[in-house]
Parts: C-alpha cells; structure tokens; sequence
C-alpha cells in the first residue's frame, strides 16, 4: 500500500513538472509571437519608411523629361545670349559704319563724315568736311528715290540707315545719280548749262547757260577791311584778295567823298547757293525765283569776285531803293574806276537774265569794267564782242 502512494506521489510531481514546463513553453511562444509581431511591425514601419522616402526622393528628383526640358532651356538661354551677343557686335560694327539717330540740312560733325564716307562707298563724290550741305542732302535724296518704302525727304533717318547699310554690304544694289536723273527741276537745268572751263579767270561769264562746277571754290579768299552791318565772322565777308583790295580802295575813296557804304554778301559756296535757291523757290515758285535768284552754280557769288552793297538809308536792305541813296548813285558813277560793274543794270533783263539789281557789284578788272560801263553794256555783250 506504501509502495503505491509513493508512486501516486511521483506520477503527481512528474504531472505537475510537466505542466509547469507545459505552461512556460506556452508563455515563452507567446512572447516569441509578439516579439514577432512587434519586429514585423517595426520592419513594416521601416519599410514604408524607406518606401516613404524614396518616393519623396523620387519625388524631388527631376524626370529624365524634366531634364531633357531644363537642358533644352539652358540650351536655348545660350542661343538667346549668342544671338543677343552676335546682335549687339553686328549693331557695334554697324554704328563703325554709319551713325544712329536723325542728320538733317544744317547738322555738321563726325556722324555727318561717317555718313559721307558711306554714301562714297556706294559711287557718289562727296566732299568728306563733316557738314550736311545741299550736295550731301540730294545724295541722300538720290538714294531715297531709288527705293519705294524710302521717303525722299534728304533726312538721313532709321529707315534710310538701314537701306544705306544694306547697300555698303552688297544685299541691294545702289546707283548715284539715277534716283533724281529725271525728278529734280534744278538738276535738268544744271544738265542742260556749260560749264565754266575757267572760274578762276576775273572775266568768267558765269548766268543760267554757263555754271561753275559744284566743287569749285576760289583761292586766296579774304575779309576785305570794309564796313559790314553785322559783326559776325561769316563767309559771305569773303572776296578774292585782287577783289577785295579793290572794294578797300572804292570805299576808301567813297569815305572822302562823304557817303557811308556797307558791304553786305560777297562769297557763297554751291551748297549756300542751291539753299537760297531752294527758299527762294518754296516761297515764290521756281519760275519766279528764278528771275532774281541763281540757282547753285549760276551765281556770281561764289567766283568770290562779287559783293553786294548797301546803306543806313534803306536799313542795309538790298533792294532798287538803293539806287536812288547817295550811296547807289555814287557807285554808279565811280564803281568803275576801281574794276568793278553793276553786273545786272536796268534795262538788261533779257540780256543778263535777271532784273535790275544796282547793289550787286562784279569785278572784272579796270579795263573791262570801264568799256562796259562808258557803253552801257553787259559782260555778256562785252565777251561776245572780243
């Protein structure tokens, strides 16, 4: 009976020992589970960590389209600052060439010369002085007219820069003198005159058939030690020397004779001349100018043999009122003893071609002067004569 309860007792601890290792293996697979389960988690949560970010990386990181387009504007800013470049050294070469911005009659300095040099380069001939004279002004009007869009004013402008530079670099073709060939009143009349072989001659005829040449401009011009009624240093002061020493004596001798003369316009280049012309022109009509104003090439202003003569008593006008001054009736009677003529007298309209003008001295030298004078006679007349 002993024997059978120790057995009962141990078969109980044996039970018991098992179930107790039983119930911790169960304990230990439970936390083996959760462990786990919270590793899992923790590695779940990693990996949508590291998914997180990499679309975030993704995410800020540029497509290949993103790049091709960014290196498509980096590409085209540089064409973009190539061609601003390329722009900007054309238009710096171009100004080497011709100069911006608006030159008109009048304007004078080095943008003037470049513009000259310019037209030179095309075929015409112009005197490279820096001055925007008459020739300058119908070069340009020339060029004007030979293109449709241009409008032929003489202003060298934006759009006539353009066409000039054009020209100069071979894109249109240019030809001096066709554009105006048969539009300019003033150029047919210049065709249709001879032109002077001698102009430095003290007896050259120069009126509406005989023309000196447009570049001629006399040596030894001088400022004869006369009364002026103005104070300004200008050309129109000038004469010849071999004519101004003679006006010098006439008025010298006109002082001791009591009456006050004023010189009032002796030399005046073409360009002046085609200028007064063009106002006299604009204000009374080509025809009507043309009997008391030369055009450029006609006048006798511009021998530098010539000076017009005036006084207090007409306002230093010149006029026909002038004749009946003491002053005009003086140099009527002793104009010739000094080599000087009325050039255009009363009477001589059909002969001259211009009205009566007693102010407007010619010299010819004494002898011409005073044959011409004692017969009531033209230079005209007196040179068909010899």
């Amino acid at each position: 009976m002993s024997n059978k309860k120790e057995l009962l007792l141990i078969i109980i601890s044996l039970l018991g020992l098992f179930l107790t290792a039983c119930s911790q293996g169960d304990e230990s697979d439970q936390e083996e589970t959760t462990e786990n389960s919270e590793e899992t988690k923790e590695n779940a949560e990693d990996n949508k960590s590291d998914k997180d970010k990499k679309e975030e990386t993704e995410k800020d990181k540029p497509s290949s389209d993103q790049k091709d387009q960014k290196n498509n504007d980096s590409s085209e800013k540089q064409d973009d600052s190539s061609d601003k470049q390329k722009n900007e050294d054309d238009g710096s070469a171009n100004e080497k060439i011709l100069p911006a911005g608006t030159l008109s009659h009048g304007d004078s300095g080095q943008k003037v010369s470049m513009m000259q040099k310019a037209l030179n380069r095309l075929g015409y001939s112009l005197t490279v002085d820096g001055d925007l004279g008459w020739t300058t002004v119908w070069a340009i009007k020339d060029f004007q007219a030979q293109f449709p869009n241009l409008k032929i004013d003489g202003v060298y402008g934006k759009n006539t820069r353009e066409y000039i530079l054009k020209a100069v670099n071979g894109e249109i073709e240019a030809k001096p003198g066709t554009g105006l060939e048969n539009n300019d009143t003033e150029d047919n009349n210049e065709k249709n005159s001879n032109v002077v072989s001698n102009p430095s001659s003290i007896l050259a005829l120069v009126n509406k058939n005989n023309q000196l040449p447009a570049s001629y401009v006399p040596k030894n011009l001088t400022n004869p030690n006369v009364r002026f009624p103005f104070t300004e240093d200008l050309p129109k002061k000038q004469m010849r020397q071999v004519a101004a020493n003679a006006l010098e004596n006439m008025f010298n001798a006109g002082d001791k004779a009591g009456v006050d003369l004023f010189a009032q316009s002796g030399y005046r280049s073409y360009d002046r001349q085609r200028a007064i012309f063009a106002a006299n022109a604009s204000e009374h009509g080509h025809e009507a100018a043309n009997q008391f104003s030369a055009q450029a090439g006609e006048s006798e202003h511009q021998t530098g043999l010539t000076m017009d003569v005036t006084s207090a008593d007409i306002n230093y006008r010149l006029n026909t009122n002038f004749a009946n001054t003491d002053e005009g009736e003086w140099v009527k009677k002793h104009a010739s003893e000094y080599g000087f003529i009325i050039r255009y007298p009363k009477g001589k309209t059909s002969i001259t071609g211009y009205q009566y003008e007693p102010w407007h001295l010619r010299y010819v030298g004494e002898k011409a002067a005073k044959y011409i004078d004692s017969n009531n006679t033209t230079l005209e007349q007196y040179l068909g004569g010899q």
